[in-house]
């Protein structure tokens, strides 16, 4: 399935075998309540359990056939004494792209119960399965991620998920072997849930504007009655038109999310399978009866505790940047961190070093974190060098990327303390540096065509970065990539020291190299490229941050941040406030995080951001997103270099707490989760007090 992005695709599908939905039932007797009752399931591509009507869980999260996930659920508070029902929505969407691994020509399900230690029964012949004819296709939409779902109820089978269904007209499952290799999936289900509306809005008759208050991932539910045939328009979007009364519905991020709603003639449910980024929705029911109060999403997202972190400061603007990041890492966090849960549904490298992170801080939870960073090793399968996208089928190779996963690796270890992992996923690292060294060429990466060179993105955000940045690559040598070639070679060796590995300390000839090349000593700056004159932010950020400016370059790095502010996309942005805390200019640090320029979280405040963008703001980006977690950088900033709160050991078995607080900021309360317990830190007028777990030592 797998081929490089730029080479033709030899792919064929029947398209009668694409957005395929399945049902399948399985009934049994219990002579009692059990004590204890789990199903290990898995589904190609996807599936959703009821259990005697009810909605359980839904999975797996996407995986490689060579190593693909199955959940295991507690299953014993949905089962009662006497007759049961398994029922299992499976679907297959048959595309090749960065949401799924499909298009594979496979399509199946996989379960097994277990009560109170025994095997009751797995999926066999005896199984029943049917067609679900009702989601009929309203194309693709996004970068081909998902289905619209033209819902028809007259084609709907009512209540196959209870136990009195008569199922004896469905067909008998067929067994057959699979190459899967199934692993228990680290992570948990999803959080599923039901939210009301904020506000309805009657706009006419069978004419309604639904805003639930912020973006969210998720389905539209609702219950409507009408004639048979008759057709019920649905609009989501992300923001309103400018008559403030119109879903915006065909979307800056490149999804339009249109759909029509066939009704049976009598009381119908709004069913659909696939999720959206939406907040509004508008509904056009002509003469057909919907039910106002029955209106609601059901929102999906990775499970998050929002006990666990808290925030609070005497900044208004950084309280809203602070949610709107938040909620940001929220929402895009499904059984994958996803590039934006709209056009893409897709798990990026690069993108996961800042949520991943963010989400470390706002979850407290470290396990969709290791997960990321283990779906891109798997992809050294493809190749050595990683993919920019795991574990989708669209393979999108990006060099800036692959160089920051030992990065990602070493935080994750300093959050977690997990010697064991960092010792397992080293191999990975180090095959990416011999991956990369196959391009070096007297320290320096030259033409590394293998992979895209992105520098940043949107490509109108790169401060002018004088470098051709095509397609595979051109020829020559530029700045960035070689600069995150150091950091990532400072990095694994690093890993190394902390592993006990010998190694040969190959960064004095590399800053040599890329400071012959790049350092201009008159400007006291570096420059983008070979032969060019111009200096970048980008140029000048990371040899700022990686150690290899000298230190009569630094002041004048830092004048030239100042100066140019941000001048990047909000991706990069996290690298220029690392670069900020790593020469100790916190003030600029916090002023640019609380900015309100143009190109600011700020704007996205400004804008009414309820989830932080793909862009500064909604027009600084011709497909823009207006939920993309990569812009989650004021979190993890906020809490380790302007609280000052840090691992000074890993795993957080000891503590250290410097604050560099700006002077308007005379308040603030935080509480974060980490690997030993609860942390608390207070200030109020100047004084600070600092609450951790009996067994951490503090270093202040």
């Amino acid at each position: 399935m797998l081929h490089k992005e730029l080479e033709p695709v030899k792919h064929e599908h029947p398209e009668e075998l694409k957005n395929k939905h399945m049902l399948v039932r399985k009934t049994f007797t219990l002579d009692g309540i059990p004590e204890q009752a789990y199903i290990d399931i898995t589904a190609d591509d996807y599936y959703k359990l009821y259990i005697n009507g009810q909605f359980v869980a839904q999975g797996p999260a996407q995986g490689y056939p060579f190593h693909y996930y199955y959940n295991r659920i507690d299953v014993r508070p949905y089962l009662t004494a006497g007759s049961n029902v398994i029922a299992v929505h499976v679907y297959y969407q048959g595309l090749v792209n960065r949401a799924y691994n499909s298009g594979d020509l496979r399509q199946g399900l996989i379960a097994e119960l277990v009560v109170d230690g025994t095997l009751k029964l797995g999926t066999d012949a005896s199984w029943k399965y049917a067609s679900a004819e009702e989601y009929v296709s309203g194309g693709t939409t996004g970068y081909e991620t998902q289905f619209l779902e033209n819902i028809d109820s007259r084609l709907a089978i009512r209540e196959w998920q209870q136990v009195s269904f008569d199922d004896r007209d469905w067909l008998e499952a067929a067994e057959t072997q699979t190459d899967h290799q199934l692993f228990l999936q680290p992570t948990p289900v999803l959080s599923v849930y039901s939210r009301a509306p904020e506000t309805i809005t009657t706009l006419g008759k069978g004419h309604y504007l639904v805003d639930f208050g912020t973006e969210l991932t998720g389905q539209l539910a609702m219950n409507a009655k009408g004639t048979l045939g008759q057709v019920i328009e649905i609009r989501c979007s992300e923001e309103l038109e400018e008559d403030g009364q119109s879903a915006r519905y065909n979307m800056r991020c490149n999804c339009q999310y249109q759909e029509f709603w066939t009704l049976s003639g009598e009381e119908d449910a709004l069913n659909l399978y696939e999720y959206k980024a939406f907040r509004y929705a508008e509904i056009l029911s002509g003469d057909a009866e919907v039910d106002l109060d029955s209106i609601h999403a059901v929102v999906r997202h990775y499970p998050m505790d929002d006990t666990r972190c808290t925030w609070d400061s005497s900044d208004p603007l950084v309280n809203e940047i602070w949610a709107i990041c938040k909620n940001g890492v929220r929402y895009g966090s499904q059984e994958n961190f996803v590039d934006c849960p709209s056009r893409e549904k897709g798990q990026y490298l690069g993108d996961n070093t800042i949520i991943g992170h963010a989400h470390m801080y706002v979850s407290g939870d470290l396990r969709l974190v290791k997960k990321g960073i283990e779906d891109f090793a798997l992809s050294a399968a493809a190749c050595p060098g990683l993919l920019a996208v795991a574990p989708g089928s669209f393979m999108q190779e990006i060099a800036d990327f692959s160089l920051q996963w030992p990065m990602q690796l070493w935080q994750y270890y300093v959050q977690s303390g997990d010697k064991a992992f960092l010792e397992r996923m080293y191999p990975v690292a180090a095959g990416i540096l011999e991956y990369f060294r196959a391009y070096e060429q007297d320290g320096l990466l030259r033409n590394v065509k293998g992979k895209w060179n992105l520098v940043d993105w949107p490509d109108n955000l790169r401060d002018n970065y004088d470098f051709p940045l095509t397609r595979p690559v051109t020829e020559g040598c530029h700045n960035v990539v070689n600069a995150f070639y150091y950091g990532c070679i400072a990095t694994v060796q690093q890993i190394e020291a902390e592993l006990g590995i010998p190694f040969e300390d190959r960064l004095p000839e590399r800053k040599q190299a890329f400071l012959k090349l790049f350092y201009d000593g008159k400007q006291k700056l570096f420059v983008d490229a070979e032969g060019s004159g111009h200096a970048s932010l980008h140029a000048n950020v990371l040899p700022l941050l990686f150690g290899l400016a000298p230190e009569e370059a630094v002041e004048s790095i830092v004048e030239l941040i100042s100066r140019k502010r941000l001048s990047c996309g909000v991706y990069f942005a996290y690298f220029v406030l690392k670069a900020l805390a790593k020469a100790g200019k916190y003030e600029l640090l916090y002023d640019l995080i609380s900015s309100e320029d143009e190109q600011s979280w700020g704007n996205m405040v400004r804008e009414g951001a309820t989830t932080c963008f793909e862009a500064w703001g909604k027009e600084q980006k011709w497909n823009t997103s207006l939920c993309h977690p990569w812009a989650s950088a004021p979190v993890p900033l906020l809490i380790e270099e302007i609280i000052g709160l840090k691992p000074s050991k890993p795993g957080w078995t000891e503590v250290r707490l410097q604050p560099q607080l700006p002077k308007q900021f005379h308040r603030f309360e935080l509480t974060i989760q980490v690997a030993t317990g609860p942390i608390h830190v207070r200030c109020e007028d100047g004084k600070i007090s600092l609450s951790v777990p009996p067994q951490v030592t503090v270093i202040s």
